[in-house]
């Protein structure tokens, strides 16, 4: 199972405890824990960041780094595998995330026929310039 947060206006929900304390309860039964955007800062938030690689949209970049210092913030990138946790930049490179998280627990032939069936290429899936 794959437990999904996307960016966006996260910044109230993501002080409140009620719901940092349920993403840190799912992300503990979830196989991969990915974010998109500005939802790395909900991770951050519950600490599933910490000690790890993560990236988020570019003009959070320095935010995601100034207020989170446990964790690693890459950038240029479009998404980072730290593990059980996937984080990915802006929204397209989200899809760069999840089609790497279809890959991850499916197969890569999963991942190939659904970018397929979205019609989607990028340069940076199968995997990130490193």
């Amino acid at each position: 199972m794959c437990l999904s947060f996307p960016g966006g206006a996260i910044f109230k929900s993501g002080k409140d405890p009620r719901v940092i304390d349920w993403i840190k309860k799912s992300s503990a039964n979830a196989e991969v824990t990915l974010s998109v955007c500005t939802g790395a800062f909900l991770l951050a938030e519950a600490g599933l960041l910490d000690g790890k690689e993560a990236t988020t949209y570019w003009r959070a970049i320095d935010t995601l780094k100034s207020d989170y210092p446990k964790v690693k913030v890459l950038t240029e990138r479009r998404w980072v595998d730290s593990g059980n946790v996937v984080t990915s930049a802006g929204v397209s490179a989200g899809i760069d995330g999840s089609l790497h998280v279809v890959e991850k627990l499916l197969s890569k032939s999963v991942a190939q026929q659904a970018a397929r069936d979205i019609e989607y290429v990028s340069s940076d899936w199968p995997s990130p310039k490193q």
